[in-house]
This record gives structure tokens, C-alpha cells and sequence, in this order.
């Protein structure tokens, strides 16, 4: 992880302002999601991306019924369906 060399304070909310140089090298905008992850005492902030719910791939997903599943996981739930 590579320092940006940008200090924030935490306001009274918890909130921090990122600045926009990241926001714009990062492509986020207004209103999209960040996840926020921990490893160790670091704090992480990620563009959120979908995660299949059953094999937590991220490649290829697609919301069904207000859950994210990958292709892999929907073409091997087909063949199930096929198979019984």
C-alpha cells in the first residue's frame, strides 16, 4: 500500500473527505458505493464491487431476485435443474 501523503480529520460524524485528486484517479463519484474493509489496524476503502453469494466470485455477476450471482454458479445451477 502506497502512502498518498494526504492527512484528513475525522469530523464529528466519523466522516472524512477524500480528496478529489484520489476521487478522480480512483473514478469514484458522488454516490457510488465504498466498502470498507480492515487488515491488521490498516482501514480500507474500496470501490464497491458485487460478490456472487455463493462462491464470492466477481467476475461476471448479475443481480437475481436482490442477490448477486456469477455465471459459473448460475450455468452449474442450470445443469442441476437439468439433471434431477
Amino acid at each position: 500500500m502506497k502512502p498518498a501523503g494526504v492527512v484528513r480529520k475525522v469530523d464529528q460524524l466519523g466522516r472524512i473527505v477524500l480528496p478529489k485528486s484520489l476521487r478522480k484517479r480512483y473514478q469514484m463519484n458522488e454516490g457510488d458505493p465504498v466498502e470498507i474493509l480492515v487488515s491488521g489496524d490498516h482501514i480500507i476503502l474500496e470501490r464497491y464491487r458485487p460478490r456472487c453469494v455463493f462462491c464470492s466470485s466477481m467476475e461476471q455477476v448479475s443481480e437475481f431476485k436482490e442477490r448477486h450471482i456469477c455465471v459459473e454458479c448460475l450455468q452449474e445451477m442450470s445443469g442441476m435443474k437439468e439433471n434431477a
